[in-house]
């Protein structure tokens, strides 16, 4: 009861608690990286991976070219995954320097295909509904100025316009601030598919299920370079608007992210820094462990409540919490909606894996719904 108790604790206080112990001054108000110099700024491919999308993928192009960078040292690919609707004619239309119209193969073989089409130095990554402030390209190429670093991932701040249910925001924020903090101290342990980029020389070829949210950034370190957070890189995004949506979403991303913990070497702390590999332990898998144990606890504390006090509240505590979940399905408190976001990201950890082992993963992807 215990250890389940206290390992529950840790992975989703703890750990933050002891990061920002460790950053101390070493993190707060974003600085800006010096600016590359004009003359010195790399040759940039900015890769977009698409699948039917022709709702918002002209305006995604037209946010691209829009970047403040020279003109003549960066192009925009727009990879089409098997798109059967408008995809690539709007994309040509809207400017895009190359549009390729590939067969279905998920996104990860997209964005392989793109690299290989791309001229650019350096390798940057979007979603088609993501838009990025004017100066989030230059911020990420500064950030990957020292020959060190291979990956570096902005900001995404995501947006509902009917104010919804969905309480990602607040947990956003949250990882966002642990992200930070991972940064200053030996690197971040994933990013988002909104805004990235690496050095062309630091990308590495995924198993088409695994997505470079995860899989990226610990190879990048595993091949010897930092991963890095840049705040100044910002961008934002359409939530889902709802918990339900949510649960969905986080349930196909996680189909994707066990295989990488299972198989894809992120367990491994061979390459790791000390640091990083504790990192990875406390980030990671003691996250993905969590609905795990939060049934041990469940069940432990059940078996001791008829002989100690402290079980007794404790389990009353978890069964007033799963209460407060159930109740936010009805009543739209903001208290009751954080307990029922809790309770289903914890659920979609395990469905993902569920899913993955009842079924596969599969390469192909959907826009989650209400996001575009």
């Amino acid at each position: 009861m215990w250890i389940a108790f206290g390992l529950l604790a840790y992975a989703q206080a703890g750990y933050w608690a002891a990061l920002a112990l460790l950053t101390r001054g070493r993190t707060g108000p974003d600085r800006p990286k010096p600016p590359v110099p004009e003359a010195d700024l790399p040759f940039v491919s900015l890769i977009l991976a698409a699948h039917n999308e022709d709702a918002v993928i002209g305006a995604k192009v037209k946010n691209a070219l829009a970047q403040d960078y020279p003109a003549n040292r960066y192009e925009v690919i727009v990879c089409s995954d098997g798109s059967s609707d408008d995809t690539v004619v709007v994309a040509q239309a809207a400017g895009a320097h190359r549009v390729l119209d590939l067969p279905r193969g998920g996104k990860v073989r997209a964005q392989d295909a793109g690299v290989d089409a791309a001229r650019g130095e350096v390798l940057a990554f979007s979603d088609a509904n993501a838009e990025w402030e004017p100066g989030a390209l230059r911020a990420l190429v500064a950030a990957l100025a020292p020959p060190d670093v291979g990956y570096a991932c902005g900001r995404v701040t995501f947006v509902s316009a009917d104010g919804g249910t969905n309480q990602e925001g607040l947990y956003w924020r949250y990882e966002m601030d642990i992200r930070a903090r991972e940064s200053a101290l030996a690197g971040v342990t994933a990013g988002n598919g909104a805004i990235y980029a690496v050095q062309r020389e630091a990308y590495v070829r995924c198993d088409p299920v695994m997505g470079h949210d995860l899989a990226l950034p610990f190879q990048v370190v595993k091949g010897g370079r930092r991963a890095v957070d840049v705040p100044e890189a910002r961008a934002t995004e359409k939530m889902v608007p709802t918990i339900e949506g949510e649960l969905r979403r986080k349930r196909r991303m996680m189909s994707h992210a066990w295989p990488i913990v299972l198989r894809g070497g992120l367990l491994d702390p061979r390459g790791y820094s000390p640091l990083y590999a504790w990192e990875v332990f406390s980030h990671r898998l003691l996250r993905y462990a969590g609905p795990f144990l939060h049934a041990k606890l469940l069940a432990a504390t059940l078996l001791a409540a008829k002989r100690s006090r402290v079980a007794r509240v404790l389990l009353a505590g978890q069964l007033a919490f799963l209460a407060a979940a159930g109740a936010g399905g009805a009543v739209r408190s903001r208290p009751l909606l954080i307990a029922r976001y809790y309770v289903l990201t914890q659920a979609s950890i395990a469905l993902g894996l569920f899913d993955h082992l009842a079924h596969g993963t599969p390469a192909g992807w959907e826009p989650p719904e209400g996001t575009r």
